[in-house]
């Protein structure tokens, strides 16, 4: 059964920030945008890019490798594979849009709990 895991502090991420976090053996990206906290993987799904080296805006982040986005509340896809060119569109063909994993994210006092 999933339970709720430690992976940050409230006061180690500053409103409109992300970060790498790491739980038993596996890497995350927290993120809180206005006031809320966010959890998903820490690699795109599609090439395994590091999302917390991607762009924030809102609660859409976007993949550094290829500017897939997707929303953080629920990880769906926002964009596949952005840009244009001749690269992009045979990626795009090869593999199809696939969603984000997202957890479930609870603040108890100043500790950020996400079940896992």
């Amino acid at each position: 059964m999933a339970e709720f895991v430690e992976l940050t502090k409230t006061d180690a991420l500053p409103d409109g920030a992300m970060k790498k976090v790491s739980a038993g053996g596996r890497d995350y990206l927290v993120a809180r945008v206005a006031g809320k906290y966010y959890c998903t993987d820490l690699r795109c799904p599609h090439m395994g890019g590091d999302l917390s080296k991607g762009t924030l805006n809102g609660t859409v982040i976007e993949c550094p490798v290829h500017h897939s986005r997707f929303e953080l509340s629920d990880g769906r896809v926002v964009r596949w594979l952005g840009g244009s060119g001749l690269v992009n569109g045979v990626l795009g063909r090869l593999k199809g849009p696939v969603p984000l994993k997202a957890y479930e994210v609870r603040v108890e006092g100043d500790r950020v709990l996400v079940r896992l």
